[in-house]
């Protein structure tokens, strides 16, 4: 019998010394596709614009979905009955991931909490990048940026499928670590001295909810019995998450260097950190996590590792004031929570009346016309910086951005119509 079996064929190839590059053009370049990446990519495309979403992951949703942080956090005015501060997608990930039953809003602390599966909320980001026709580009490494006049012209980016190029008007940093901003030759931040930590955050599965200890608890017991189980960090919390026995667990302190030898290892490190902080969680409180196991382990948390030199360098003293100024984007009322040392954090919470702001002179670096930040990369002093790098501002801060830069179409994010730009996104500044 003739044997019928399909049998593809082959060619052989052999690279050449220069090889193909790719180019593409486009009305907007993100650059980081976390929360505030995507909030930018998503209103810039509702405004019609061509948009690229480029990540150096290979995988969109940044660290809301890759590190699995697992609620949004500063959404939310304080107290229980605490009013939504940020609207835009924020209302769409409320509605459609509530209704899945992928998400609920819970007292969490100061505040309500959004608690969300991190796979539901990936696939969601995904889905609107092909509903709104968004070009993603991921495992994209940024290489080189060419400023010109003071716009950026075009990227230069590594694939493993080879090297493409990026031309567009405007582009949005929302890599968290000024990453657009540093390869542009343009100044940025660092810390002068000490280190802000990061988290390993891990899902656990198996977890019986009616027997959590109160985070006060699991605090108290770490302080007295953390240093028997090898653990450094003194605080933090296990959180059940939506639909089922799973939980997030956030007890661990990493450092984030910007060395790419010492990155590597530290994110070995952070789940070394992990394993011992689930064995202290299996044996001290056995009823609620006895049965417990990892069911995955989130890319290394990043809080504070490189940020720009803006227009506005956001300070901790107009924060606690709660200064509104002219050209406010975001706001928030989430506690100044500073992760400078292993042991724990400083947590220093506000009134439930209280709400600090973000201005857009902080996501604009003074010596570029077509070039925003959004997210944990803007200007600000650290302790400032730790109340407004959360996701509910965040995601303010990528709206802002997408509209600051088609208001400026080929002229200047620094001389655009603030009257215009506040009308875009009232929403998320006032009531």
């Amino acid at each position: 019998m003739q044997d019928k079996a399909f049998r593809p064929e082959t060619r052989i190839v052999r690279r050449q010394d220069r090889s193909a590059v790719r180019k593409h053009r486009a009305d907007l370049c993100v650059v980081g596709a976390g929360i505030s990446g995507v909030s930018a990519a998503i209103e810039a495309a509702r405004l019609g614009r061509d948009v690229i979403l480029v990540d150096g992951l290979p995988a969109v949703g940044g660290q809301a979905v890759n590190s699995i942080i697992g609620m949004i956090v500063g959404l939310f005015g304080n107290g229980p009955n605490g009013k939504q501060l940020t609207h835009g997608i924020a209302d769409d990930i409320l509605r459609d991931l509530g209704a899945a039953g992928d998400l609920e809003v819970r007292m969490g602390g100061v505040s309500p909490n959004a608690f969300y599966s991190e796979v539901a909320l990936g696939r969601w980001v995904e889905r609107k990048i092909l509903e709104l026709n968004i070009t993603p580009l991921v495992g994209a490494v940024l290489r080189r940026v060419h400023l010109e006049q003071r716009r950026v012209a075009e990227l230069e980016l590594a694939t493993r499928y080879g090297d493409v190029v990026v031309r567009a008007d405007g582009f949005v940093d929302a890599t968290g670590d000024a990453a657009l901003v540093w390869q542009a030759g343009l100044e940025c931040r660092e810390p002068a001295e000490g280190v802000i930590y990061g988290s390993q955050m891990m899902v656990i599965e198996n977890f019986d909810d009616a027997h959590r200890p109160t985070r006060d608890e699991v605090s108290a017991r770490l302080r007295d019995r953390g240093e028997h189980y090898g653990l450094t960090r003194r605080d933090g919390f296990a959180m059940n998450l939506p639909g089922g026995r799973t939980a997030i667990v956030n007890m661990t302190h990493i450092e984030n260097p910007l060395d790419p030898f010492a990155a590597s290892r530290k994110g070995i490190e952070g789940k070394e950190q992990a394993d011992r902080a689930l064995n202290f969680l299996k044996a001290e409180f056995p009823e609620a996590f006895g049965a417990t196991r990892v069911r995955a382990y989130g890319l290394p948390g990043m809080r504070q590792t490189r940020w720009i030199v803006g227009c506005h360098h956001l300070t901790v003293d107009e924060v606690r004031r709660g200064v509104k100024f002219e050209d406010a984007i975001a706001r928030t009322a989430w506690p100044l929570e500073q992760h400078h040392h292993a042991e724990g954090y400083v947590w220093e919470p506000f009134t439930e009346d209280h709400l600090h702001y973000v201005p857009f002179g902080s996501l604009t670096p003074p010596d570029a016309d077509n070039l925003v930040a959004a997210g944990r990369a803007i200007d600000g002093d650290a302790t400032a910086l730790s109340s407004v790098r959360v996701m509910g501002p965040c995601i303010a801060m990528g709206a802002a951005a997408a509209h600051a830069l088609d208001l400026a179409g080929e002229g200047s994010v620094h001389q655009i119509d603030r009257t215009a730009l506040n009308a875009r996104i009232r929403a998320n500044i006032e009531d």
